[in-house]
């Protein structure tokens, strides 16, 4: 979709609101283009780092055969020699690239394609006999394949030359991986690095909302096997699918993610690294594969279009509802319109109790949890509203599923702009708002500011959760965190017990004129929070490390 047609598009689905959103995502995208090329270049690999990096790869105490699988089309040469040299330009040279040829009719394609296995012994090569579109393609490249590891591999996209040394390397020193991604980029036809991906450890959420694996992307070859590789009728979406029935064989442990640039994405014409356009049916392909993700896992579900294309899971709730109560909690100065939430919120079976929590806030509020009888607690800030109905609804629906702990909402000012939501743990806040200053048109760095997706922890403004998780983690801690960062901590504790937290910017509420979110951290509650939560507040896994802790999901060009 070309720049005139993305603001038009805009301007039809979400009227002046999405024509500014535009304006300023593509502004933040030229900014960012800008601080990722200098990034790039300045950490580009010269030749003292590839002299670094072929000793430290002679050195592996051991070297995993990986096999890089690449389907191939009828595309043009250029792209094909380009593919084809970045993998024989490798540093670590452990590796076999099983090509298959997909009956092209372009008679350059098996020319290229012999020469190369004629000069490289470790190219196999595949020439199909009748097209059958990628996943057969792919099937047929798994079929030479006899490395530990298949890699994925697109016919006109580029690896770096240190891409199959850090993938080796975390096979060695994680015995028991079963999946590897990395960060990616765009590439152009003129070479321009630019859409750098950063993205967080594995988020399930989030993958159900995007497909944040993509490139690089690895997977234990006995697995893939198992699984029987990729499905017939998911092309365009046959990777995506192909990670959603990986995912459910492993444990997320034996899921990791190299946190550096690994993958170039060719954005040319016909390529979806161009634009979401290119190939429309490879999205309701990408539902369907989540769809039926769910399904195998038992999860009653339904999987609609969203924004830019990406997905929106929705739960089934139950019949009858959960009995919810809901806690208004008063911070601040702000008073508190119940009328107005009991009016915005269409839920039956339901209790509302205004908390006074100016002072001792975390043994306040814990003694109201306790008072109460509802099967989901809720807490809302003084001074918000939902924006629209059924709010109460989508946060209960995340909060009932058995391995979440809990979900949080987004709370946007009057003109639409973030003002609370998810949290990023670390960096000079100790607790920082995720997006904050992002207009709800405005995806972010993977898009996470639109889509539903996992944090180390989210806000107290809007937050639901099921009593009984509540009550198996102690509630919250106001032994040692009486007036901050108490929500952090809980849910900290929770993703400690193998629970997920959940942020959905779906379940949206809004700041009166009059209110303010404004995070007062005691300093003896931080002394405690660094030292219990050290590890987190160092790394936050739902943070890459290339990008700066404040919540702003922007390069860190220091790094």
């Amino acid at each position: 979709m070309d720049r005139l047609a993305q603001f038009i598009d805009a301007l039809r689905t979400r009227g002046i609101a999405g024509l500014r959103d535009e304006w300023s995502r593509l502004g933040r995208l030229r900014l960012e283009d800008r601080r990722y090329r200098k990034w790039a270049s300045a950490n580009a690999i010269d030749d003292r780092r590839r002299k670094v990096l072929a000793q430290h790869s002679a050195s592996l105490e051991r070297k995993p055969l990986l096999s890089i699988i690449l389907p191939v089309y009828n595309v043009e040469a250029k792209w094909l020699t380009r593919c084809i040299e970045s993998v024989r330009s490798q540093i670590y040279a452990d590796w076999e690239l099983c090509i298959a040829d997909d009956a092209s009719p372009k008679a350059h394609i098996k020319q290229l394609i012999e020469s190369y296995a004629a000069k490289d012994e470790r190219i196999r090569a595949v020439f199909r006999k009748e097209n059958g579109h990628i996943s057969a393609a792919s099937n047929s490249a798994l079929e030479v394949a006899s490395g530990e590891f298949a890699v994925l591999l697109d016919h006109d996209d580029e690896l770096t030359e240190d891409a199959l040394f850090w993938v080796a390397k975390e096979i060695v020193d994680h015995p028991d991986t079963a999946m590897i991604y990395s960060n990616e980029d765009t590439i152009d036809e003129n070479g321009e690095l630019k859409t750098p991906r950063f993205k967080p450890d594995f988020s399930p959420d989030l993958m159900c909302s995007v497909n944040m694996v993509t490139h690089l992307s690895a997977y234990r070859m006995d697995i893939v096997r198992n699984i029987g590789g990729f499905r017939k009728g998911l092309e365009g979406s046959q990777d995506y699918d192909l990670a959603l029935r990986v995912i459910e064989q492993i444990e997320p442990r034996q899921i990791r993610h190299i946190p550096r640039v690994l993958y170039h994405w060719r954005a040319i014409e016909g390529s979806v690294a161009l634009s979401g356009g290119e190939k429309p049916y490879a999205h309701e392909r990408a539902r369907r594969a989540i769809r039926e993700h769910h399904e195998r896992l038992g999860r009653r579900v339904s999987v609609e279009e969203t924004i830019y294309d990406l997905h929106r899971i929705r739960y089934e709730m139950p019949s009858p509802q959960p009995k919810v109560s809901i806690f208004v909690v008063r911070s601040d100065e702000i008073v508190a319109d119940l009328s107005e939430i009991e009016t915005m919120i269409d839920y039956d079976d339901l209790e509302i109790t205004l908390v006074d929590a100016r002072q001792n806030a975390a043994e306040v509020l814990d003694k109201a949890v306790r008072r109460s009888d509802g099967k989901v607690i809720c807490l809302i800030r003084a001074g918000i509203i939902p924006t629209g109905r059924g709010r109460l609804h989508e946060l209960v629906s995340f909060a009932i599923q058995p391995q979440i702990g809990c979900v949080g909402g987004k709370v946007v000012d009057r003109f639409g702009t973030t003002v609370d939501g998810g949290r990023i743990i670390g960096g000079g806040n100790i607790s920082n708002i995720a997006h904050r200053g992002y207009t709800s048109g405005q995806g972010g760095n993977m898009l996470r500011n639109v889509v539903i997706g996992n944090y180390s922890a989210v806000s107290g403004s809007v937050l639901a959760m099921r009593r009984d998780v509540y009550e198996s983690v102690g509630g919250f801690n106001y032994d040692d965190l009486c007036r901050s960062l108490y929500v952090e901590d809980l849910c900290l504790r929770l993703g400690e017990a193998g629970l997920r937290i959940v942020h959905d910017p779906y379940a949206e509420f809004r700041l009166s004129r009059h209110s303010r979110i404004k995070d007062e951290i005691d300093p003896a509650d931080a002394a405690y929070f660094k030292t219990r939560w050290k590890e987190v507040v160092e790394r936050d896994p739902f943070c890459d490390p290339n990008l700066k802790r404040d919540g702003s999901f922007t390069l860190d060009e220091r790094v």
